[in-house]
């Protein structure tokens, strides 16, 4: 893991820019001596690491004693796009503009890009757990949830995870979802205009966790009240510190 920038922001938290390989990443940290606890904060599938509001959530975490990461991973962000990526793109946007079904086309497109970033979300734990003053335990955070169910299955470093209902689950994940056994808190936007609140009802009813919590508000897909930020830190407050 090479550092390439740092700047100490006015909340006092440190971030630092950093390149593993091909991976470009972010991490914050918290001015703090004692070994922290880290939170992966993924983007939704194909936005930059650097989206104002996952920004803004990770300075608000990272401030609460958490050093939280994340990285654009293989055709995200900035990083080249395949071309099938982008004629899946293209043909997602012809079909909303064509009020056309959408899921088969989501399917093609986010499935892959779950199985290509996997293995680069779990190379990137492996090189921030190796970093003095990053001890664990592991907690994820984000609006990619497909990613979030499957790192919750094939890593057992993550110990609790906060999931937001406003992306495509693609059906190999909605599958997994019953092997997710750590603490889960689930976020839904009532009246989200691209997930039906019943496929999202159904996948939290599907979860195997014991210890799962559903916070549903009224709005649109953005309309995200910013308490469930701060009710986002103290579920993971009870589960990693």
């Amino acid at each position: 893991m090479h550092f390439i920038s740092e700047r100490r922001l006015d909340d006092g938290v440190l971030e630092r820019e950093f390149t593993l390989g091909e991976i470009p990443g972010t991490l914050w940290t918290p001015e703090s001596a004692a070994p922290l606890p880290l939170v992966l904060m993924s983007h939704n599938n194909g936005l930059p690491k650097a989206d104002p509001r996952l920004v803004a959530r990770a300075r608000y975490t990272a401030a609460r004693g958490y050093a939280v990461a994340t990285i654009d991973a293989a055709g995200c962000g900035e990083r080249p796009r395949s071309a099938a990526d982008e004629q899946a793109r293209t043909e997602l946007r012809r079909a909303v503009q064509a009020g056309e079904p959408v899921d088969e086309i989501f399917e093609s497109f986010i499935g892959p890009l779950v199985e290509n970033a996997v293995p680069e979300w779990r190379t990137t734990l492996d090189a921030l757990l190796a970093l003095p003053g990053i001890g664990g335990p592991v907690g994820y955070s984000g609006g990619w949830t497909a990613l979030g169910i499957r790192l919750a299955v094939a890593e057992p470093r993550i110990k609790a995870a906060g999931f937001f209902a406003g992306g495509y689950v693609p059906r190999a994940q909605r599958e997994e979802a019953g092997q997710v056994t750590i603490p889960l808190l689930f976020l839904l936007q009532w009246d989200d205009e691209g997930n039906p609140r019943e496929r999202a009802l159904e996948l939290f009813d599907a979860f195997g966790t014991k210890e799962k919590t559903l916070h549903a508000n009224l709005g649109g897909h953005t309309g995200t009240p910013w308490f469930e930020l701060e009710d986002g830190c103290r579920f993971l407050d009870r589960h990693l510190k």
